[in-house]
């Protein structure tokens, strides 16, 4: 039985093969996990179809995968596997290579043609086998891969040892000669004082996720029109709420649960809001399941809380908590962060006092939150020292119309400034 890559998540055209948990030779079961996956946002586990012997690997550790693509075989009996030539060399060997073809001396650089095929020789003659992405890295980072010392079964050069060799730090050039087009009166300690301003830098590798992110973006800028609406409210009350209830709970209650909850209450109050633009039609959403933005190392990822309407506090914070340590350790599963009409993001806990921010598709709004801060108001016509949280609604307007989000705002807003409102 061949493997293949699966579609891990909707749309993906490629995925990366985070780690194997089963060795060749190893005996597996149905509905064992024989792979995690990584893709955009998360690391899925893919386990076996049928039981048997898994009796070879084409795809190593770190290897981006294109999907549909062969990356193992099991044996349906359990059989160790037929002695036979590597795969790939049979596959991708160019038909007009034989035994007798001439090999590369130590001066003579590589031809072009054998950079295309997975087996490459080094300057020695000898032959060398290489991942099709590992060659693909190679040749965008002008290495020569037949220079590369593989890690992979038999020697074989995979993704990781080119990466490595690329981000590795090079070693600092001798000065150089002068050059011959340079006119004999030009003075050496002005050549040598233009290095002086020259910046060093190294080039990291973007990670699934992060293209992912570029790429979603660039779209939601691009295909969506945003509009911005922005409101101050004053949230004295709410924090003298929130102390008091970290009293009397043993689950602390943070500023951001207390908004999750009073963007569901604002929702139940204008269910107009609550949609999805489609191309043919409009998603009406009856329950509040929203999108909470959380910052990890890789990048932003936005697990969604289903049901929001129905939690409580407790259970909000609880649930925001758990999956914010899994988002950050990778642990998330591709439903939990699909789906959703609205998402909420906080800066505030930086000290941004005011920002906006963009819409991830198919939701038709999301919320950024900044820092709560004392700030002079004009309460009752005198001046006032008041706690102000600034949020700002970014709206499709395909969807949302300008009224409608006002609407929905200062539903928001009401809620925010009487917390007492959202627990009823």
């Amino acid at each position: 039985m061949k493997i293949k890559m699966p579609e891990v998540a909707a749309g993906a055209t490629h995925a990366v093969i985070s780690k194997w948990l089963v060795a060749v030779g190893e005996e597996v079961v149905t509905g064992q996990v024989l792979v995690e996956i990584e893709t955009d946002k998360a690391v899925v586990e893919y386990s076996a179809e049928e039981s048997g012997t898994l009796t070879q690997i084409l795809a190593q550790d770190g290897e981006e995968v294109e999907v549909g693509s062969v990356i193992a075989e099991i044996s349906g009996d359990g059989a160790a596997p037929e002695p036979q030539a590597p795969v790939i060399e049979e596959v991708n060997e160019p038909a007009a290579e034989t035994p007798k073809a001439p090999v590369a001396t130590p001066t003579t650089p590589l031809a072009a043609s054998p950079a295309a095929t997975p087996v490459v020789k080094t300057a020695t003659g000898s032959r060398q086998f290489a991942s099709p992405i590992a060659r693909k890295l190679a040749k965008q980072q002008g290495i020569d891969i037949g220079t590369i010392q593989g890690t992979g079964p038999n020697g074989r050069v995979v993704r990781s040892d080119v990466e490595r060799l690329a981000s590795a730090p090079k070693a600092p050039e001798a000065p150089a000669a002068t050059p011959v087009a340079t006119p004999a009166t030009q003075s050496e300690s002005k050549a040598l004082a233009s290095q002086d301003y020259t910046s060093s830098y190294s080039a990291v590798n973007h990670t699934p996720m992060r293209k992912a992110i570029a790429r979603r973006l660039t779209e939601s800028k691009s295909t969506v029109p945003h509009f911005y609406l922005t409101a101050h409210c004053q949230v004295d009350e709410l924090l003298e709420l929130r102390k008091r209830l970290n009293e009397a709970s043993s689950i602390k209650i943070s500023v951001n649960d207390m908004v999750i909850r009073a963007v569901a209450a604002a929702f139940q109050e204008v269910p107009e809001a609550n949609v999805v633009w489609q191309p043919d039609h409009m998603l009406h959403y009856e329950s509040v399941d929203l999108a909470v933005a959380v910052a990890t190392e890789g990048g932003l990822l936005t697990p969604v809380i289903r049901g929001v309407e129905k939690r409580s506090l407790s259970n909000i914070a609880s649930t925001v908590r758990e999956l914010a340590e899994r988002s950050r350790a990778g642990k998330l599963r591709q439903d939990e962060l699909e789906g959703g009409s609205f998402a909420i993001t906080n800066l505030g806990m930086f000290g941004t006092e005011e920002f906006s921010a963009i819409i991830n598709p198919p939701q038709s709004g999301i919320l950024a939150v900044g820092a709560a801060s004392e700030r002079a108001v004009v309460v009752g016509g005198e001046l006032a020292v008041r706690n102000v949280m600034t949020v700002t609604l970014s709206a499709d307007h395909r969807a949302v119309d300008g009224a409608l989000a006002a609407q929905w705002l200062s539903a928001f807003q009401r809620r925010i400034e009487n917390p007492l409102s959202m627990l009823i």
